[in-house]
């Protein structure tokens, strides 16, 4: 019996992912715990249900993919921060680099205060649909069986 993608399931699959009409931005083999909130949000609802073997191609609209806003984290950031002939409008964007890797961000300005201002941290694949070519390599229960030694105890009658 094959066993079917659901939440708690370890799944491994072979993946492509490029924006749509552009750049492959991935190509491997992961492996992940199905509902974790590790992988696409798009791409775990379309591998749902599916079984080891299953292939699967589309289209992850950008809320699914890298650009729901509501579960992206916010800061406070000082006006002074930002290049003196910049409008700074809520909706404004602006691109920087992440300090802890380096890779660009996108700030959106949610919030503008006189001195103040709150931007959301986005993706900067955030307003772009993903396509995706899956293939489930294995689907399995992520609970490893006993070690040596662990096996269940058996009560001795005597």
């Amino acid at each position: 019996m094959l066993v079917k993608i659901e939440t708690g399931r370890r799944v491994r699959i072979k993946v492509r992912l490029q924006v749509e009409g552009g750049e492959v931005i991935e190509e491997s083999v992961v492996e992940y715990f199905h509902g974790a909130g590790t992988m696409l949000r798009g791409l775990e609802m379309a591998l749902e249900g599916l079984e080891t073997g299953a292939k699967r191609k589309g289209t992850i609209p950008p809320r699914d993919a890298f650009g729901n806003e509501d579960q992206l984290p916010t800061k406070k950031m000082a006006r002074s921060e930002f290049p003196r002939d910049a409008k700074l409008d809520v909706g404004a964007r602006f691109t920087a680099k992440g300090v802890d890797n380096g890779q660009d961000v996108i700030l959106k300005i949610v919030k503008a205060g006189k001195d103040e201002l709150e931007v959301r941290l986005l993706h900067p694949l955030a307003d772009k649909a993903i396509a995706y070519d899956v293939e489930v390599v294995k689907v399995s229960d992520p609970t490893p069986p006993p070690l040596p030694g662990e096996a269940l105890e058996v009560d001795a009658e005597t």
